[in-house]
């Protein structure tokens, strides 16, 4: 299953972080000298990504702005000797191609992915939410992209969660165990109720997607909170379009820094 394309959906108004988001994304806060949403391009590139379609609201321009060539910087930078500070501004644009895709509503995750279904095609597809950060030797959604690539199935990434938190997640219900930290999947269910939660692994931003889940998307209906639940539409794909799907515990350290108190916990370990 290869992949060369990932959505990044960014279209959240960053409530935990105002007043600060009032004017910034909240994908543009700061981890120590790069905004969040920086290291998600970056690990994807690592992962061999070069093609990334940013669904945003109009409000998000500076994500746009950061990524695009600045010509006046790059030659001062040039002319000063400063080759580290100008690789640092030149690389993303230099090897990669950043589209913006528009959501006008802000109605789930699983209708910001509907979003780029033009872009993608008939093609195999990451996600990354731009919320998680993972810094792990492997790049993570390169590590869901080896499994797709070895079972030719969809990959969802996954972590062991708390019991009482679990009622914030998407949760897995495990079909079959095919590898320590690998599983086939029988159900998915969205926010559940602690006590009715059919396993402790919450799905967490990363994933591999077959086209598949456009059709199912289209399909699928409000669900928790009245969005478009990707989860749901995974869940669909999988019972009505027979495709495999699968949960990798990634290895690595997952910090969700759209939460202020995870947000320093990540940047302490970033400034190591």
């Amino acid at each position: 299953m290869a992949v060369t394309k990932v959505v990044i959906p960014a279209a959240g108004l960053g409530t935990r972080f105002l007043p600060q988001t009032k004017v910034i994304p909240k994908e543009m806060v700061p981890l120590g000298n790069k905004p969040a949403i920086q290291y998600i391009i970056e690990e994807a590139l690592e992962a061999g990504i070069h093609d990334f379609s940013i669904i945003a609201n109009k409000d998000k321009q500076a994500l746009f702005d950061h990524f695009a060539p600045y010509p006046d910087l790059e030659k001062r930078l040039a002319e000063k000797g400063k080759l580290h500070l100008l690789d640092s501004v030149k690389r993303i644009h230099e090897n990669s191609t950043i589209r913006a895709i528009e959501q006008l509503e802000p109605l789930g995750l699983g209708h910001a992915v509907l979003q780029a279904q033009q872009v993608i095609g008939d093609e195999a597809f990451g996600v990354i939410l731009p919320d998680d950060i993972m810094l792990s030797a492997v790049p993570a959604i390169g590590q869901l992209i080896a499994i797709a690539d070895t079972y030719n199935a969809s990959v969802i990434a996954v972590c062991e969660v708390p019991q009482e938190k679990l009622s914030s997640y998407g949760v897995i219900a495990i079909k079959e165990q095919l590898a320590p930290s690998l599983f086939q999947l029988s159900d998915l269910v969205e926010k559940p109720l602690p006590e009715n939660a059919p396993s402790h692994f919450g799905i967490i931003g990363r994933y591999v997607l077959s086209p598949k889940i456009f059709a199912a998307l289209q399909k699928t209906t409000p669900g928790a909170g009245g969005e478009i639940q990707l989860t749901d539409a995974i869940k669909y794909m999988m019972h009505h379009y027979d495709e495999k799907v699968l949960a990798l515990k990634v290895s690595g350290t997952r910090y969700d820094v759209g939460n202020p108190k995870d947000w320093l916990a990540a940047l302490n370990a970033i400034m190591k």
